[in-house]
């Protein structure tokens, strides 16, 4: 039988990148940053309307700003712990 994989789930960013992150390297953090950078903008994205009533995308770079600043604070925060499958506490 087939495993299912999750979607998207093959180009997420490597342990190796989100721990070195984690650590501070600029580098690896401005990958983070590149992979979830079209996301940010996504969620980023507001409706202006004209004089007229045409509405207009746009993105507002004061909450895209702010969403990367928060996607930063929790990448440093992280604790880098690798999944054991054999713990007691992951088969709690």
């Amino acid at each position: 039988m087939k495993k299912r994989q999750r979607k998207g789930s093959a180009d997420l960013p490597s342990y190796e990148v989100i721990k070195a992150a984690s650590a501070g390297n600029a580098e690896a953090m401005d990958a983070i940053l590149n992979h979830y950078g079209d996301y940010i903008a996504k969620l980023s994205l507001r409706v202006r309307y004209d004089e007229y009533g045409i509405p207009h995308c746009y993105v507002d770079e004061f909450l895209r700003r702010r969403l990367q600043m928060a996607l930063m604070d929790v990448t440093l925060g992280f604790d880098p712990v690798p999944y054991d499958r054999g713990s007691k506490a992951a088969k709690v």
